[in-house]
């Protein structure tokens, strides 16, 4: 049922599009794409208003296999670039994004829905990644002595080579975090890559890119194709020496299929039913804050957002009428500035999916405590942000993901039920845990199955700690980005060991019960002494 006190969150309907998009710029985007003259063209539109936004050239297998075929032969001299020239380039990179941030604001709001405030999270998260990898990478890349067969007399080394050409399949819901992201630090290593992102939102990657080039990257080391992965996938793989991909995870499942086909590695970041726990000894306030921030950004499109919460119950009444005054509060519609809180869904696809699984909890008997409707007097893929209660098992959205502005409320009563719901998921990518004691809340946290967990915050810590792994578990997927494994998965480790004097073989004139017996006391040795 529906409480006839939801509230309804309202706004202005969406402006035309920002001044900066200019017909110059759409244009020298959209030439970047990998494509024939003639090719085949693709119209956008804006979620906003449901506008044309930007006509695409589409690529085909051929165009896809031409991409390819460039990006092998620069990659060879950028490989042979030294780091530290790398490093300069994704600098420069670094203070173009920031320099032109406006810009790329308006593209992301263009092509994606969501608000300003969100949109410049993904500027921030650029900068860092492109910091971090530009300084970090030396140290994650130079040879590495590695202990010896035999101490002393076996020199090691393991050593770190690009894979060759990455291919990086982005997603439309963080169009400069996703694509620019994970290209990054495979470019630092020494990879080219080949990219198709989401054609919905390729502008923004585009754009990434063109920024690349502009800061010295050299032509032909990053290449973008648009098309649907129906049509060039196939080629996508065929070509690919790794593959990154981010999206659904019926999708990961084919492209794990397939790359283990070919005998290659892959990452995958896929869905989530993220959980948030609420403890008894949780401050209210704060917790009902920290829901609205884990579930509405980006109109819940977010693979770490939280679709279930489970709050302990000496504090669920209170707590749910926080978070849904708090949600109450928000402002909903379109603006090119920073005055709205949530902004649309991305396609009609989402909207249909959102409504779909409120609308089957609401007749199956769930309680919709705040929003719960689509919004289309303020554009054509708006929905409420909306909290729902006595959602059971055989409703869609109890264990499907939504990726909406959608939450489920739960009560526990004690740590092992809360522990056990927030695992009764086949998923495994973020969690949130919010209590009053950190040590507890760590000790929760350490029990809860997904790739990050975040203690008295949404996800933005763990996200936002880039020197530490991001990646999912079970049907989340495979992988991590950021930290040394955000770059090191993109090389081929190799080991040069150099035996000097003596190897494991006797010498002349001793025979080999001697050798054996030596050699016994040697490890006999070595293990008295702590060698490892």
């Amino acid at each position: 049922m529906v409480t006839d006190h939801a509230p309804r969150p309202t706004t202005a309907r969406a402006p035309a599009l920002p001044a900066s998009l200019t017909p110059t710029l759409l244009t020298r985007l959209t030439a970047r794409v990998s494509a024939a003259a003639n090719a085949e063209r693709v119209t956008t539109s804006a979620p906003y208003t449901g506008l044309p936004l930007a006509d695409l050239p589409v690529s085909t297998p051929a165009d896809v296999e031409d991409a390819y075929t460039r990006a092998r032969a620069a990659q060879r001299t950028w490989a042979a670039t030294p780091v530290e020239q790398r490093k300069r380039i994704l600098l420069r990179f670094h203070d173009l994004v920031l320099a032109r941030r406006d810009e790329v604001l308006d593209l992301m709001q263009a092509e994606n829905g969501k608000t300003r405030r969100d949109a410049f999270l993904e500027v921030t998260d650029i900068a860092i990644t492109a910091r971090y990898y530009a300084r970090s990478a030396a140290g994650f890349l130079k040879p590495k002595r590695r202990r010896g067969a035999i101490p002393v007399l076996t020199h090691t080394t393991e050593l770190r080579h690009p894979k060759g050409v990455v291919t990086v399949i982005s997603p439309w819901n963080y169009p400069l975090s996703m694509a620019a992201g994970d290209a990054l630090p495979a470019l630092m290593a020494g990879n080219a890559v080949v990219q198709k992102p989401d054609t919905q939102t390729a502008l923004t990657a585009l754009w990434a890119l063109d920024l690349m080039n502009e800061a010295g990257l050299p032509d032909g080391v990053w290449q973008m194709v648009v098309g649907r992965g129906g049509s060039i996938g196939p080629a996508l793989m065929d070509d690919a020496d790794y593959m990154m991909f981010t999206g659904s995870t019926a999708s990961g499942r084919r492209i794990a299929r397939d790359a283990g086909e070919r005998l290659i590695g892959a990452s995958l970041e896929l869905g989530g039913k993220n959980p948030m726990i609420v403890l008894d000894d949780a401050d209210v306030e704060k917790a009902a804050e920290g829901a609205v921030a884990a579930c509405f950004p980006s109109a819940g499109q977010l693979c770490v957002s939280v679709e279930r919460l489970y709050v302990a119950e000496s504090v669920h009444d209170a707590f749910v009428a926080a978070f849904v005054a708090r949600t109450g509060k928000l402002t909903l519609g379109a603006a090119y500035d920073y005055g709205v809180d949530v902004g649309s869904l991305t396609t009609a696809s989402q909207l249909k999916t959102v409504s779909a699984h409120v609308d089957d909890a609401v007749a199956k008997g769930a309680t919709v405590l705040a929003g719960g409707r689509a919004r289309p007097d303020l554009g054509p893929l708006f929905y409420e942000p909306t909290i729902l209660t006595a959602v059971t098992p055989d409703m869609a959205l109890h264990d499907q993901e939504t990726f909406g502005p959608v939450v489920s409320v739960h009560p526990f009563r004690d740590v092992e039920e809360a522990i056990a719901r927030a695992n009764a998921t086949p998923y495994g990518l973020n969690a949130s845990v919010w209590s009053g004691n950190g040590a507890r809340g760590r000790a929760v946290a350490a029990r809860v199955r997904a790739g990050t967990v975040n203690v008295n915050e949404a996800f933005a810590a763990a996200w936002g700690s880039i020197d530490a792994p991001m990646g999912g578990m079970g049907d989340s997927g495979l992988g991590r980005r950021h930290g040394c494994d955000g770059i090191l998965k993109y090389t081929e480790p190799q080991t040069v060991a150099h035996q000097r004097l003596q190897g494991f073989t006797p010498p002349a004139r001793v025979s080999p019960e001697t050798w054996a017996a030596l050699l016994t006391g040697a490890l006999k040795v070595l293990k008295a002494t702590g060698v490892r």
